[in-house]
């Protein structure tokens, strides 16, 4: 376990991109197997260990220590694991410290009788800092700013192996990988994708800035608006059909009906997206959906799900990748016309021959559910990961508002220490009602700031949540910045934010001076008005 612990550290104490990845390939050179398949499948996410859940670490701390200690730690410090790391109090003896190979294989296959006792021994044998990253990995909670994309990366960075090929075999590998690094290490034959229908990695957009626009020509780009759902493949292979979001995961099961009708042969490139009545539905109108993993009749006859596509990947056995986009743009359409799917249609292309035009589309009343623009050369292959100048997304500005901070609420992590969650309201007659939730957008000097605020104007306690003081006398005003709004029957305000915010600290801005609800009506009106039109 120590080997991992010290990479956990380096993750998490370094923010430089080209440093993790220089330790990841240190440690997969380093460590023998399986562990360092144990740690790339945690790093992945793709470790689920069902015996061992936050509440069985809250028992095992009861055991041990004081019910009133723990509380006072666990609210002095934030984070679970971190708690018990710190205040558990071992009884060294005959244990021996895991290696993270045998932590992974042990609880792959123990049960839920025997995770108590295997966990309370090795936390035994561990250091403090071991035993927090022994509770970060079986609850699967690392949060360590690297990923299953920089994990792949650092692989291909240490082997010499085009991170392409990497990504093409991923979906048909497990953990611990053992085949994955013998090919790696030039032992083995490269491992065969085993699935039918499988993942491909998708493509990536740069957002398009102001900078970027005079070196680029307009009429070197096909245009489509960006719509505000979930970025999904659909494959159809050999009777075998599945659903994944951008980052691989399969979620088919929770749309059947997509699923049923996915009639044609190929993978295709588009946007999960879900109908309210005859109208498009919002995105939280698709994330009832994205919330249930077995949806019920009800549900799917409320919200039916389709694939709104842009792009081919395959039609029938031939590879599409490679063809230039105006070449893929023709294919797909065709796979359309011969699908006749009721849950697959396609997204139209606009017409601008240059910037002030497309700025114009970008400025216009969009149709529901469209968060800006999409532009795409019409020669672009399409390759995997962000390449730079081929696909630009560009934005519609975001709405903003003024609100008052009326909860916080400590993060985890590196701010398992400091009030980062914090829930703004906006004024409703004479009292402030919630309407989001934003724990990004300033520096770390705001949030400084904001966390002392936060402890010097608590009011009440709820569990780990702090009531602020505000009222119209008193109030910290923040300036909330997002990208769109939908009805709520989930908010007591009636209304849900999409990716809201923190633009601005607004200390100089009385909170009665705060914008009210009906601003927000306002917005959801119009909003309505431009779907009517």
């Amino acid at each position: 376990m120590r080997a991992f612990t010290d990479l956990l550290d380096r993750l998490i104490l370094t923010r430089s991109r080209n440093a993790k990845l220089d330790a990841l390939a240190r440690y997969f050179a380093e460590t023998p197997d399986p562990d360092r398949g144990a740690a790339l499948a945690a790093i992945a996410g793709a470790l689920t260990f069902n015996t061992a859940k936050p509440a069985l670490l809250r028992k095992l701390a009861a055991d041990r220590v004081d019910a009133e200690l723990f509380a006072l730690s666990y609210d002095y410090v934030g984070d679970l694991a971190e708690t018990v790391a710190l205040i558990w109090p071992e009884r060294p003896g005959a244990n021996r410290a895991p290696t993270l190979g045998e932590v992974y294989e042990t609880l792959t296959y123990a049960g839920k009788l025997d995770a108590p006792r295997l966990i309370e021994r090795w936390l035994d044998a561990l250091d403090a800092s071991e035993r927090w990253a022994l509770l970060k990995l079986v609850t699967g909670g690392l949060r360590i700013g690297a990923g299953a994309r920089l994990a792949k990366q650092a692989l291909a960075q240490w082997s010499n192996r085009p991170l392409t090929e990497i990504e093409e075999i991923w979906h048909g590998l497990a953990p611990p990988y053992r085949d994955l690094f013998a090919w790696l290490e030039g032992r083995a034959d490269k491992p065969a994708a085993r699935a039918l229908a499988p993942f491909r990695p998708v493509m990536l957009a740069h957002a398009l800035e102001e900078e970027d626009r005079p070196r680029l020509d307009a009429r070197d780009f096909a245009a489509e608006w960006k719509w505000d759902g979930v970025r999904v493949q659909a494959v159809s292979d050999s009777g075998v059909r599945r659903l994944y979001t951008r980052n691989g995961e399969d979620v088919s099961a929770a749309f059947p009906d997509v699923i049923d009708h996915l009639s044609f042969e190929g993978a295709l490139d588009g946007e999960l997206l879900v109908r309210d009545g005859d109208a498009l539905g919002s995105f939280n109108d698709l994330q009832q959906r994205l919330n249930r993993k077995r949806p019920d009749a009800k549900i799917i006859a409320r919200f039916p799900a389709f694939v709104r596509a842009y792009d081919i990947l395959a039609d029938g056995g031939d590879d599409m990748r490679a063809l230039p986009f105006a070449a893929r743009r023709r294919r797909l359409e065709a796979l359309i016309v011969d699908a006749r799917s009721p849950r697959l249609d396609l997204s139209p292309l606009l017409s601008a021959a240059d910037w002030e035009a497309f700025a114009a589309l970008r400025a216009s009343p969009a149709p529901p559910g469209v968060e800006g623009l999409m532009l795409k050369r019409w020669d672009s292959r399409y390759e995997i990961g962000r390449p730079r100048g081929l696909w630009w997304k560009w934005k519609r500005d975001p709405y903003r508002i003024d609100a008052v901070l009326m909860y916080a609420q400590r993060g985890h992590g590196k701010r398992s220490s400091l009030y980062s969650d914090f829930t703004f309201g906006v004024w409703r007659g004479d009292e402030l009602t919630p309407v989001g939730k934003a724990y990004f957008g300033f520096t770390d000097n705001e949030l400084a700031q904001l966390d002392k605020f936060v402890r010097d104007n608590e009011t009440e306690r709820f569990g780990p949540v702090r009531a602020v003081r505000a009222g119209a006398d008193f109030g910290l005003v923040l300036e909330i910045a997002f990208e769109g709004l939908a009805r709520s029957t989930r908010h007591k305000s009636g209304v849900a934010m999409r990716f809201p915010r923190i633009a601005r600290i607004r200390w100089d801005k009385p909170a009665a001076e705060a914008d009210r609800l009906e601003t927000l009506e306002a917005l959801l009106r119009a909003a309505k008005s431009r779907a009517g039109d």
